[in-house]
């Protein structure tokens, strides 16, 4: 099963419009079904990211990002459960230190960037400074800056977008995935949290504080997929409700941006074939 991502690409220059996109679909009918899609995906993962480190040409950066219970952690730890952890590294950020207000918004994320042959996720990113703030501006205040009508945020986004254009031209290849979820399913989401005593430590009260904003928040990402979706650094917006379907959806789209790399293994030159026949030769005789 080959799954068509690019129904969910918010194109560059074109519309968001995230209350005429889907936050469900069904991939597979059956849970049988898909834990062989996922595990086949999974395999391709653990093939490419294999080539990656060995081609060593390219680095792949997928940022995350949705509203709170928008299924992030799990379809990180469901997609990548078969890369190897010594070339994948997951960063979560969360509130800036004392040290990261003092610089400039993206520079605690550049920080974490992957190298090359290896993969970077970011569990939410430096987009927060574009969706949090957005909703509450008072934040900024503590970057000593103020946030002065929509020009402020147009700056943000093109130093967003030059940004990704460097990494892209130094051969971070980027993806970036909004699961977008339903206010209606983010409610049984919190209910199943404070219901479930092994899931009681994952609820915040910030998070029911948060779904007042809710319309506020959905702007913010409206507005943010549009200025910030390229076709170097595109934005795939995920129906979040089913989190099956939005795992398979997004382990497809990491496939398929590492299968358009086009890696190939270093060639050996032939004299270098000549010293491990060589070598081979005397471990035979041992």
């Amino acid at each position: 099963m080959k799954i068509e991502t690019k129904q969910f690409l918010v194109r560059e220059g074109g519309n968001a419009k995230l209350n005429k996109r889907p936050t469900s679909c069904v991939i597979c009918e059956t849970r049988d079904e898909y834990k062989e899609v996922l595990a086949r995906h999974v395999k391709q993962l653990d093939e490419l990211h294999q080539l990656l480190y060995g081609a060593n040409q390219y680095a792949l950066l997928v940022v995350f990002q949705g509203m709170d219970a928008s299924g992030k952690d799990g379809a990180i730890r469901h997609v990548m459960s078969g890369v190897n952890p010594q070339g994948c590294e997951v960063t979560s950020f969360k509130q800036p230190s004392a040290e990261e207000l003092e610089h400039d918004f993206l520079w605690r994320a550049e920080a974490k960037l992957p190298g090359r042959g290896r993969i970077g996720i970011f569990n939410r990113s430096y987009y927060e400074e574009v969706l949090v703030t957005r909703v509450h501006p008072q934040i900024i205040g503590n970057e000593g800056l103020q946030a002065r009508g929509k020009d402020f945020w147009k700056e943000r986004y093109h130093s967003i977008v030059e940004l990704e254009k460097h990494l892209h031209r130094n051969n971070t290849r980027i993806v970036k995935i909004f699961l977008h979820l339903s206010k209606q399913e983010q409610k049984k989401r919190f209910l199943a949290r404070i219901d479930d005593p092994a899931k009681n430590w994952k609820f915040s009260e910030a998070d029911i504080k948060e779904r007042v904003y809710w319309k506020d928040y959905q702007r913010a990402f409206e507005e943010c997929l549009e200025a910030t979706s390229t076709t170097h650094a595109p934005w795939y917006a995920v129906p979040a409700d089913d989190k099956e379907s939005a795992r398979l959806i997004v382990s497809q789209i990491v496939v398929d941006a590492l299968k358009e790399m086009q890696m190939s293994y270093p060639k050996v030159a032939s004299e270098r074939k000549k010293q491990l026949a060589a070598i081979r030769k005397q471990l035979e005789q041992q």
